[in-house]
């Protein structure tokens, strides 16, 4: 089992370069907040087309398929499973619905307005009759219009619009977020990440922000990724080469040795962080704004000014379906 390979979260691709590695870095920061802010308080058909729109950047860009294989794979299986269990579970409105006029015209007219109304009973013995099922109804009328609030329904099998539309919230919103965050990690080096995070974040220094030091700390913590996927690689190893039996030790055996690998990893993770950090105090890094190593120049380029325009109009047909709302 090799995580790194496997699992790619968070991690760098150098091969193949493709026409997303090469945009500049705020431009693709933009691209990403437009897939995380665009959805909200959106419509399901607007959600479908930006996963539409993420696979088929994706499909133009020639990202390799082993990049992708086993992430997307889970991924797509968590978001359909999420999907039909939304979508089969009750929708929440528990109405008993009922006609507007009465079930028998004629009666009601006749009896008039004077007619005193049955008074209720709290006895049970004493409950007031319902209609039977032969009592005509409005229900067989012909309906003005094909909307159906139950679309499917079979047995105990039954979808409607309000669990179909949570649904397809629930599902597209988890693959968008998951996949643009990957997407962008994957085509975009750590060092670029935080250069352009902190050309951005030039204007809160009059404010006295600490923006080196964020910087200074988003960069370790992309770094740290590989780091902590690697100690739960060898972890996992471990425990494979020593071929326990786990339904020999049981339920508070095994607890007891997940508790134990739990607290080895934070062990772990805490060396390497000591590490990390006796390092950078040895080769004089003791203050964000020294030693600063300048890994790329930031310039907008035509593919750049090309990408802006596209996520311009993009936002604005976004913003024209809020106002046709």
């Amino acid at each position: 089992m090799d995580l790194l390979r496997s699992l790619p979260l968070g991690l760098y691709l150098e091969q193949p370069v493709t026409w997303l590695h090469r945009l500049d870095p705020r431009v693709k920061l933009v691209w990403l907040m437009t897939f995380l802010l665009s959805p909200l308080l959106a419509d399901a058909k607007w959600r479908v087309a930006l996963v539409g729109l993420l696979v088929l950047l994706t499909v133009l860009a020639g990202i390799p398929w082993r990049a992708f294989k086993r992430q997307l794979g889970w991924l797509l299986y968590f978001c359909i499973l999420i999907l039909g269990i939304t979508a089969l579970t009750a929708d929440g409105l528990a109405i008993a619905y009922q006609s507007r006029l009465p079930a028998d015209e004629l009666a009601f007219a006749e009896t008039g307005l004077s007619a005193t109304p049955p008074q209720q009973s709290f006895f049970f013995w004493q409950r007031p009759r319902l209609p039977s099922a032969s009592t005509p109804t409005l229900t067989n009328l012909p309906q003005p219009t094909p909307y159906r609030y139950i679309l499917f329904q079979q047995g105990w099998v039954k979808i409607t619009q309000r669990s179909l539309e949570l649904g397809l919230r629930l599902s597209t919103l988890l693959f968008t977020l998951v996949f643009s965050t990957n997407l962008y990690l994957l085509t975009t080096p750590p060092e670029e990440i935080t250069a352009g995070l902190e050309n951005l974040m030039q204007p809160l220094k009059r404010l006295r922000v600490p923006v080196a030091e964020i910087v200074l700390t988003l960069t370790l913590a992309l770094r740290f990724i590989p780091l902590v996927l690697e100690e739960v690689q060898n972890l996992a190893r471990s425990v494979q080469t020593r071929a326990i039996n786990w339904q020999k030790i049981g339920i508070k055996g095994a607890i007891a040795i997940w508790l134990m690998l739990a607290d080895r990893l934070l062990e772990n993770l805490f060396l390497r962080a000591e590490q990390v950090a006796g390092a950078m105090q040895v080769r004089g890094f003791t203050n964000p704004n020294r030693h600063r190593s300048q890994w790329s120049q930031l310039r907008l380029g035509r593919l750049d000014w090309l990408a802006l325009g596209l996520v311009l109009s993009l936002w604005v047909i976004r913003l024209s379906l809020i106002g046709q709302a």
